[in-house]
């Protein structure tokens, strides 16, 4: 582990000579078949931004190849099934045959360097070698959430014109059913551009079969030679195409390419988690999302290390599952989200503290700003206060982790830290100024990096619309932050996540802090309502924890809480009481339902094809109909 002091003369150097910078790194972590002839071209000004032009690589080469000489033994993927009694383990030289073999039967299947797989798994082992082998020979996978509907499903495929689907028979999630085939089907009955669609048996359960079009996974496999040469791949060109969640309009096709993001990928996961060889590495994010592409998959296998891909979920069949993995297979470093760490901290310690947590020496959070309560829960009931908290902001777009304390770094609860090396970070007000000290403004990145997007597939005008302003040097993340005396960002939520309140701006991510602090809360969600007098008022959705009885002391103990976190102006003038928040399958609350159901505006919810539960929207508008009636 690197010194403060070691950490912080790297940053300088990362921002005094980045070309130099940049270079050292992309030599040091990646193994290159045709050398770069530049190392940044463009700027975020023209959104012409362009790394390591001319040299060539290939993902799974750096990923599984270049480790076989030293490491073929060794273990590359530990799989923890649903089931607590079954997992399993992948060496290197495993992995390396079966991705081989996989490759062997795309190309079969007509599949070619450029060319769109939509990769529709559960968690299990093939979901990374189906991957690593579309990387292998130069295809670009675009992994779909295997919890997706058909609908969305089918929305993503058409969007990148996939030739090919690879799914699964079912997926089991917390001993539940996924029906990945029936929901592949169904998507496909209005996607002309898939040919094939290769079928992994999970369950053995008796699904569709479409003689002309499906082909059994084992089956092909079986047939398919060991060898597959690796396809050179320019720098700049696509790795893999990633849509957002789709919380608000239409999910955007992120495209990343090879030799940036994999640059990043293997740099951050080393340095903000301190790898070491022969430590285990758990991420729990789903494959689906962008943290499993870059620090489940990319970033681990990158740098050798042995990552653990979980496929149920923390509650199944108890709620310390999480932490009997961690026993189970001895993990070192752990990163999962704030949602989950709620969730878990709702149910009390004696999960927790049922189990030894020993070889921890890392925990992460990613997904969402976690407040000070649970992250102080996280460091001393989980880490049992000697663990180093890493708590990470970054996004789809971003390619891998921006903002971050480093481990041995001091960091407040609830602060995201400071920038990686490399980032230059600001916050800036409406007209794109910096703002002061401790003041509320956009979060934007004013100098390019490796690892970010290329662009939006097939959409260009949408990508410098969204993400850039003409002749401004910045990337704007779209969302909200702070920068305290120490230089640490506070992350406060988005722009639309802004109540103004009698001309006062009230960000819901601090409200929502000052309202879970509460010991008898498990989680908050808080929207504006009109107002005749105020413009907005605030209206909240709280959920306590499972063993609280609500009451209207409680109620006041919040709002005593709000007033005394925030100030008179951000206590809600409404308490809305309830057991589950609309959130999507990654675990994101969907404000705009939120704001809708306060509002009582019940006619049209829009597109609810991402939602965990659609049934919560029915339970929500039956209680707002309840409060506004009594």
């Amino acid at each position: 582990m690197m010194t403060p002091e070691q950490n912080a003369e790297l940053y300088q150097s990362s921002r005094a000579r980045p070309q130099q910078f940049w270079g050292q790194q992309a030599e040091k972590f990646i193994t290159w078949s045709h050398p770069f002839e530049s190392i940044v071209q463009g700027n975020l000004a023209a959104q012409n931004v362009r790394w390591f032009e001319g040299g060539k690589l290939n993902a799974c080469y750096n990923c599984v190849d270049r480790h076989l000489p030293t490491r073929a033994n060794d273990i590359a993927i530990i799989w923890e099934s649903d089931d607590p009694h079954l997992s399993t383990k992948l060496t290197f030289q495993q992995l390396h045959e079966n991705v081989c073999r996989l490759a062997n039967v795309f190309k079969d299947c007509g599949i070619a360097k450029g060319d769109r797989v939509c990769i529709y798994l559960p968690m299990i082992v093939e979901v990374i070698i189906a991957m690593l082998a579309c990387a292998r020979i130069g295809a670009v996978h675009a992994v779909v959430f295997g919890g997706f509907s058909a609908e969305s499903l089918q929305t993503r495929i058409n969007d990148a014109a996939c030739k090919l689907v690879v799914t699964a028979d079912e997926g089991i999630r917390g001993n539940k059913i996924i029906p990945l085939k029936q929901n592949t089907d169904q998507a496909l009955k209005a996607c002309p551009s898939v040919k094939k669609v290769i079928v992994v048996s999970r369950t053995a359960n008796t699904t569709n079969w479409q003689e002309n079009r499906d082909i059994d996974y084992a089956k092909a496999m079986a047939r398919a030679a060991m060898e597959c040469a690796c396809e050179p791949m320019e720098a700049n060109e696509p790795l893999f195409i990633l849509y957002t969640s789709g919380s608000t309009g239409k999910p955007k096709g992120i495209v990343h390419g090879t030799g940036g993001y994999l640059v990043y990928a293997a740099m951050t996961h080393r340095y903000i988690f301190d790898y070491q060889p022969g430590d285990i590495y758990w991420c729990s994010a789903d494959v689906g999302w962008i943290t499993g592409h870059a620090y489940l998959v990319y970033g681990p296998l990158l740098n050798g290390a042995t990552t653990v891909l979980f496929e149920g979920t923390p509650h199944y069949p108890t709620h310390a599952r999480y932490w009997e993995i961690i026993d189970k297979h001895q993990v070192n470093i752990f990163y999962t989200s704030p949602t989950a760490i709620r969730a878990l901290r709702q149910e009390g310690d004696q999960f927790v503290k049922r189990t030894s947590r020993q070889s921890l020496k890392i925990l992460g959070s990613v997904g969402e700003p976690i407040n000070a309560a649970v992250w102080q829960w996280y460091f001393d009931v989980v880490g049992e206060k000697r663990c180093n908290i890493v708590d990470t902001w970054w996004q789809t777009e971003t390619g891998g982790i921006m903002i971050a304390p480093l481990p041995g770094s001091v960091s407040e609860p609830g602060s995201a830290g400071k920038p990686f090396f490399g980032i230059t970070a600001s916050v800036v007000d409406e007209e794109g100024q910096p703002v002061s000290v401790n003041t509320r403004g956009k979060l934007v990145i004013t100098q390019c990096w490796p690892g970010m997007m290329l662009t939006i597939f097939d959409d260009p005008v949408r990508f410098k619309e969204t993400y850039f302003t003409p002749g401004k040097q910045c990337y704007i993340t779209g969302d909200n932050a702070y920068q305290d005396e120490s230089g640490n960002f506070w992350v406060t939520g988005r722009h639309d996540d802004v109540i103004k309140v009698s001309g006062h701006r009230i960000g819901t991510g601090e409200l929502e802090s000052a309202i879970v602090q509460h010991p008898d809360i498990s989680e908050a969600a808080v929207v504006s309502v009109a107002h005749a007098i105020k413009g907005n008022a605030i209206y909240a959705f709280v959920t306590p924890k499972s063993n609280v009885t609500v009451s209207e002391a409680l109620k006041k103990a919040l709002l005593l809480e709000v007033r005394k976190a925030i100030g008179a102006i951000a206590v809600p003038d409404h308490i809305q009481w309830t057991t589950a928040l609309p959130k999507t399958r990654s675990g994101k609350i969907m404000r705009r339902i939120l704001r809708q159901i306060a509002n009582q505006q019940f006619d049209n919810f829009g597109d609810t094809s991402t939602l965990a539960d659609p049934s919560v929207i029915q339970t929500l508008m039956k209680d707002r109909i309840l409060i506004e009636n009594s």
